[in-house]
């Protein structure tokens, strides 16, 4: 089996995953309250302000997680736990491109083991700093929860993108899943 192969059934794995998480959506908790708990940037949980260095306690914590505007909340049958988050919950550490018969699928996996597929249910969008111009780029997760693209990932976008003329400008545009997400324009 190729490696894109392997990471096709990966992905059919982590649609049928996906509906296995929580249903913390469903809760309602009557016990509510802030615990010290937070997501740094570059996506490392910090529990009063020590890292939690457990790995499969912090993909545990991310199964739990709920985003409500824009408070995030771990969630139980008995309690719902305000946490901050500094940028976005989960960070993509990899991108793949392969081929799924005629369509090319951009795959990203994220720092908690979490693969997703650019495309419709997993756009992928760039916001520009007004101050400093910089590109912060993210793909939607799950629920309305997003992953910010590591700066190492997006360059590697940059280089597979193509440029594509739109009323009297330049833009830069990946495809992925049948969809056409703007990386920035020229």
């Amino acid at each position: 089996m190729s490696k894109a192969e392997e990471l096709l059934a990966l992905l059919e794995k982590a649609d049928q995953d996906e509906q296995g998480l929580p249903p913390v959506h469903k809760w309602q908790p009557e016990r509510q309250d802030d615990i010290d708990m937070r997501i740094a940037r570059d996506g490392t949980w910090y529990y009063q302000e020590s890292p939690i260095q457990r790995e499969r306690m912090v993909k545990l914590f991310s199964t739990i997680l709920l985003r409500e505007g824009d408070d995030y909340f771990l969630v139980t049958p008995v309690e719902k736990l305000r946490i901050k988050v500094d940028d976005a919950p989960f960070v993509a550490t990899d991108v793949e491109r392969v081929t799924d018969g005629d369509r090319e699928k951009l795959v990203f996996t994220t720092n908690v083991g979490t693969h997703v597929v650019a495309g419709a249910r997993h756009p992928l969008r760039v916001e520009t700093d007004a101050d400093s111009g910089e590109p912060a780029p993210y793909v939607h997760v799950r629920d309305n929860l997003e992953a910010l693209v590591s700066r190492n990932i997006f360059y590697q976008l940059v280089d597979w993108a193509r440029r594509e003329e739109q009323g009297g400008g330049a833009r830069l545009v990946v495809d992925s899943d049948g969809e056409t997400f703007e990386l920035g324009a020229l």
